[in-house]
């Protein structure tokens, strides 16, 4: 089993090499392009649905995620650094513009919170 302080130290490396710390993602949005990710989401919406709004217990919510995180998870699951059998046949298809789109298109949806627990 592997240990908390491992973990934390696993992550801690991953978003280092993953860019996804403030600055990197600075240049990501310059590239890309919303309407082509809309367009290349198409192939996403099985899963985590056109609005970013997952339509599988197995798929996260992306819609309103940040753009590097967007980007560094797609490359991850692209490298095979990250796991997952669905992902694992679609993000090795993607060009490195493909994940730049993607990922602007997705963190541009707008998330609303109408209404908190207990409120």
């Amino acid at each position: 089993m592997i240990s908390a302080h491992s973990r934390v130290a696993r992550l801690v490396v991953w978003l280092v090499a993953s860019g996804f710390f403030l600055g990197a993602g600075a240049s990501i949005s310059a590239a890309s392009d919303v309407k082509a990710g809309r367009a290349k989401a198409l192939m996403c919406q099985a899963c985590h649905g056109l609005d970013g709004l997952s339509k599988t217990p197995d798929a996260p919510n992306i819609a309103g995620q940040t753009e590097a995180y967007l980007v560094g998870q797609l490359q991850a699951f692209k490298s095979g650094a990250r796991k997952n059998d669905a992902m694992s046949m679609v993000a090795p298809s993607l060009s490195d513009k493909d994940v730049e789109d993607l990922a602007a298109y997705f963190s541009a949806i707008e998330i609303k919170v109408v209404k908190l627990p207990g409120e």
